[in-house]
This record gives structure tokens, C-alpha cells and sequence, in this order.
């Protein structure tokens, strides 16, 4: 990865419902929520290692999901390398939302 920001789609799968919840809150203050397992993360190099390592102590690694997909740089590629059918989710148009 570049220097700057990369958009990544992160999308998991858990099978308890406590670490659910904590990967679902740790996701969130990353990015924003397409679906409910399903978000977009604007990150530098520092905040994906941080959200990786954030992630990596609540999963259990013999049983959860976690997968990070790298869009390449949001103003690249951020929109137009998604697809919808239905009802069309909203997507980021600006800066990270790490908290």
C-alpha cells in the first residue's frame, strides 16, 4: 500500500454474538457501515495495522471470519468500483472517521 489513505471493504463473519458486537463496534469507528457485516474504511498504513491488531485480540481465529479487501486510493476508485442491485448504499465521499 501507498503512502496516504486506501479505501478497504471489510467484511466478517463471527460465530458468537459478544465478539460480534465487538467487531462490529471496533469496524465502525474505522469506517462506515454498508451492511451490517459489511463496511468501507478509509485507512492510512498506521490505522489498517491498528484496526487489524484491534480485531485480531477479540476473533477467535479456529472459528471467525475477517476479510479486508483493498480498493486502492478513495478518490481513484472509491465509487466506481461498485456494483448495486436493489436499493444502492450510500458511500463515503470524504476523509476517515477513526475515532
Amino acid at each position: 500500500m501507498a503512502s496516504g489513505r486506501n479505501r478497504f471493504l471489510v467484511s466478517y463473519d463471527i460465530s458468537d454474538a459478544k465478539r460480534l458486537r465487538l467487531v462490529h463496534k471496533s469496524v465502525k469507528n474505522y469506517g462506515w457501515p454498508m451492511q451490517y457485516s459489511v463496511f468501507i474504511c478509509d485507512l492510512d498504513a498506521v490505522e489498517i495495522v491498528m484496526l487489524k491488531q484491534e480485531l485480531s485480540s477479540i476473533i477467535h481465529h479456529g472459528k471467525d471470519s475477517v476479510a479486508f479487501v483493498d480498493l486502492g486510493p478513495p478518490a481513484n476508485r472509491g465509487r466506481d468500483c461498485f456494483e448495486f442491485m436493489g436499493l444502492r448504499s450510500a458511500l463515503p465521499t470524504s476523509g476517515p472517521t477513526v475515532i
